[in-house]
């Protein structure tokens, strides 16, 4: 595992899992990818809860059975000190009683343990990008949900003009600072924009914004 980057080109990563063998075999595939690095690998949430935030990595990959504090608590909680770090859930279940909480607690995409090594690349490399990462069945199950609320579209209707148009690039896979440039607006505009976005979706976050709003309009987003 490596310690630092002398590189501002590789991408920290950090790593919440409590099996050590399963924890060794993820910081290992990390630091294979080219342009990553495993910064820290922690065993539970409250030792990362002390160890993630000085280091403030790129991408956290977050299990959800954790000894003590859950997966779920822990990300609430490294969102509030790292808004910026994106938050991806890598474990063994596709409950749906996981996978909505998740999202809720701020999660920035969701994938199942048994992804392949090429998955969880793309995956990172996805998040990075501001897309919201899922393995296929749980992005089917997410649509589905809110597909049977049946309040999608609606809540489209309540976004203004400038909101649509910010929640579009969103689910275009940009991110904070590029939706500015191209709108002209700063960033705080921007993540005010998004506030009242997430406000009127009844939403937590970008997963769950960007899933209501391809459910809403009946297309999936594609980077331009």
């Amino acid at each position: 595992m490596t310690s630092s980057s002398s590189s501002s080109s590789v991408h920290r990563v950090a790593l919440v899992e409590d099996r050590r063998e399963v924890r060794e075999q993820w910081a290992g595939l990390l630091d294979g990818f080219d342009g990553f690095a495993c910064v820290c690998a922690c065993s539970s949430g409250e030792e990362a809860l002390r160890a993630i935030p000085p280091l403030r990595p790129d991408i956290v990959l977050m299990d959800i059975f954790l000894p003590g504090m859950s997966g779920i608590e822990c990300t609430v909680r490294l969102k509030e000190v790292l808004p910026e770090s994106r938050v991806l859930i890598l474990t063994a279940s596709d409950d749906e009683e996981m996978v909505f909480p998740a999202l809720e607690a701020g999660a920035d995409g969701y994938l199942l343990k048994h992804s392949t090594p090429g998955e969880l690349h793309h995956a990172l490399l996805d998040v990075l990008h501001g897309g919201v990462p899922m393995t296929s069945g749980i992005a089917r199950r997410v649509a589905g949900f809110f597909r049977r609320r049946g309040t999608a579209r609606n809540e489209m209707v309540r976004l203004s003009q400038r909101e649509t148009e910010v929640l579009d690039l969103l689910a275009k896979g940009f991110v904070n600072k590029e939706i500015a440039d191209r709108l002209s607006l700063s960033v705080e505009t921007i993540r005010s924009y998004l506030k009242n976005i997430y406000e009127k979706m009844h939403v937590h976050s970008r997963a769950e914004a960007v899933a209501k709003y391809i459910t809403g309009r009946g297309a999936g987003p594609t980077r331009t």
